[in-house]
């Protein structure tokens, strides 16, 4: 596999650096150790320009290149989730209750790789901005940058991703034109009928049968209101109520999340699911209250950044280490709200077999870290060639 000879020099730099961060995990906007040891790993490199507190946690690096040109955006997330780890690693979390279970530090690792390598050579014209965000587990991080002007602010033409993908083949690359991640929205249902003794439910109002009727009849949704070649998640994750065997409770809560890629599937879901929660609370004779939350939007590549980057790709990776037509996942992303922004492209890497993501087992695979760090340097050098005189 061509790595960047250079980015194959430093990998043990790299191995060293997401391991020191796989200790430290930090949730939503609150990395400030991670966001710390970045920066200090930027000046080490000498970027031009470091700019940190971005979106409370976040940092934007500046690395010019030779001549005048656009600048090109890099992003990878930094933070961890609240899991528990249980990989026996030596190297494992020193933060109790967090671990990094979804690889955001072989991402940042990544990045810090190909921003080593970028300050060095500078075989490129414009700017390169690379991009270290926290939150995009939960707290849209994406968005603040986002809503706080980056893109704007650094005049920011064009930005990718990457993600790495356990399951998937070491070392090759996986994107689409158009979604290739969901929307994540969440549902709330609070039910309040009235409570009394289990013995006599001709004396109480049960918010229980009415809450098993309501998720069965969500179900519908998908299965009756949608087109069967439409994607579409509806999942009850969580009910809650009751306190013993002989009460019938006064209360239930339901909650789950929706999955789409179109908007008007989105918006068909909440008008049937206000439907059906009002109709099951006329029949059940209780009140019930939805509360829909829309969440990050669907990630949806540009079709031609999308080739260019499966081109860069094929030169890491070779021709068949590229998969351009990867079927789009239910999951979700908040670089979605960067896509938004500027056209660019997200794409998954192979890291071979093992615990997958948001698994207390789970661990990022380090020997892909030079394949991702060779890829965003690659982008960088062909997107924007130093002229010849």
């Amino acid at each position: 596999m061509p790595v960047v000879n250079r980015i194959a020099d430093f990998a043990s730099d790299m191995t060293a650096w997401r391991q020191h961060l796989h200790t430290i995990p930090e949730l939503g906007l609150e990395c400030y150790q991670t966001a710390a040891f970045v920066a200090e790993r930027l000046r080490e490199f000498g970027v031009d320009e470091l700019h940190e507190g971005v979106a409370k946690t976040g940092i934007v690096a500046i690395i010019n290149g030779q001549g005048a040109g656009p600048t090109f955006g890099l992003r990878a997330d930094m933070d961890g989730l609240p899991i528990h780890e249980e990989t026996g690693v030596p190297y494992a979390s020193t933060h109790e209750g967090k671990m990094h279970a979804c690889g955001h530090d072989g991402h940042t690792t990544m990045l810090l790789g190909a921003a080593k390598y970028l300050a060095e050579t500078r075989n490129f014209s414009g700017r390169v901005a690379l991009l270290f965000q926290p939150a995009e587990e939960d707290g849209a991080g994406g968005k603040v940058m986002v809503c706080e002007g980056v893109m704007d602010r650094f005049n920011i033409e064009q930005v990718y991703a990457l993600h790495n993908a356990p399951g998937l083949e070491f070392g090759r690359f996986h994107t689409t034109p158009g979604p290739i991640m969901a929307a994540a929205d969440r549902f709330t249902i609070n039910l309040t009928g009235k409570g009394g003794h289990a013995a006599r439910p001709h004396e109480s109002i049960d918010p229980v049968v009415a809450a098993c009727a309501i998720v069965q009849s969500l179900q519908t949704i998908v299965s009756r209101n949608t087109d069967p070649k439409a994607q579409l998640v509806i999942s009850t994750t969580q009910i809650h109520t009751g306190t013993t065997d002989n009460v019938i409770p006064e209360d239930v809560f339901i909650n789950g999340t929706v999955r789409t890629f179109d908007k008007e599937v989105q918006a068909m879901v909440v008008r049937r699911m206000q439907t059906i929660v009002d109709g099951h609370a006329a029949s059940y004779e209780l009140t019930a209250d939805l509360e829909f939350q829309f969440g990050y939007p669907p990630t949806v590549n540009d079709a031609a950044k999308a080739k260019f980057a499966a081109i860069v790709a094929q030169e890491v990776a070779g021709e068949a280490g590229v998969d351009e037509a990867f079927p789009p996942v239910m999951g979700a992303e908040d670089f979605s709200y960067m896509l938004e922004a500027r056209p660019g492209a997200y794409l998954m890497l192979g890291q071979g077999e093992g615990a997958g993501l948001h698994h207390p087992k789970y661990n990022f695979n380090d020997e892909i870290a030079p394949v991702g760090a060779s890829f965003f340097a690659r982008l960088v050098e062909q997107a924007q060639p130093v002229a010849v005189s």
